[in-house]
């Protein structure tokens, strides 16, 4: 085991002496969005925490505003003979990052600094506990871009947040503020705006302390006669994902919505 910490493009990684590891979104400039590397280095840094000795709880969360603004929508190269390949290789990174939450042997916090979009939220539903910002908002657009529920969303949202505000959520799109997400159970505590990084270090550094056996032994019973299940989720849902990716409304609405945001972009100007 190598005694370095990854050096990522797009999230920052902090391991403290108590053993706490941080991953956090590091885009602010594009509102933690999910690129291809996004995906390959939340994959890595996943992977990492969940091997390292040295890492007894990891938190996820942002840097900036945003918790993240979920996957960067850009229309693909159709001339690229290569694109197939390409696609092929995107969705199994996606698949294997939910395939490793799922795996995660540590408690893993989520720490939601601000908004949280698409992919950024339906994972959320794999960490163990979730802590929001007042501020932050929580949305799944799928139904808007032609997508369709991932990140084990279709199993876990109805089953925390109860089946109705699940299919606001998934099958209207519509934004849910941190109080309401707590008020579900989705969220365990709304931590104040100010301090909140420390605030929710300080709440991982006393778990460190815990014993990492007793810890990961818990994790087990809670977790392990769901997990294949799970899995088995993830396996289906990222096949419907990719067909309906690949569907021509899917691929519309991701046009309309490259162009407005260009429009947008240009009015800023």
């Amino acid at each position: 085991m190598s005694d370095t910490v990854p050096q990522l493009e797009t999230i920052a990684i902090t391991l403290f002496p108590s053993g706490v590891a941080e991953l956090a979104f590091n885009r602010p400039q594009r509102y933690n969005a999910l690129s291809p590397q996004a995906y390959r280095d939340w994959l890595s840094a996943i992977t990492w925490a969940a091997n390292d000795d040295r890492v007894k709880v990891t938190i996820l969360t942002g840097r900036g505003k945003y918790y993240t603004s979920g996957q960067e929508l850009t229309m693909p190269d159709f001339s690229d003979e290569n694109l197939p390949a390409e696609l092929e290789r995107r969705q199994k990174t996606t698949h294997d990052v939910v395939q490793e939450m799922i795996r995660f042997p540590k408690l893993l916090i989520a720490a939601v600094n601000g908004p949280s979009i698409g992919f950024g939220t339906t994972t959320l539903a794999l960490c163990d506990v979730v802590y929001a910002a007042p501020d932050a908002t929580f949305t799944t657009p799928f139904m808007k871009l032609g997508f369709c529920a991932e990140g084990c969303s279709s199993v876990l949202f109805p089953r925390i947040m109860g089946p109705s505000r699940a299919n606001e959520m998934l099958l209207l799109g519509r934004t849910f503020t941190a109080k309401e997400m707590e008020d579900c159970g989705f969220v365990s505590r709304i931590i104040p705006k100010e301090n909140f990084r420390e605030q929710i270090l300080a709440i991982a550094e006393d778990a460190s302390a815990f014993s990492p056996e007793a810890m990961r032994v818990t994790k087990d019973l809670i977790r392990e006669n769901e997990r294949k299940f799970l899995e088995q989720v993830n396996d289906v849902e990222m096949e419907r994902l990719a067909e309906r990716m690949a569907s021509p409304d899917s691929l519309e609405s991701i046009l309309k919505f490259v162009e407005s945001s260009k429009k947008r972009k240009k009015a800023k100007l």
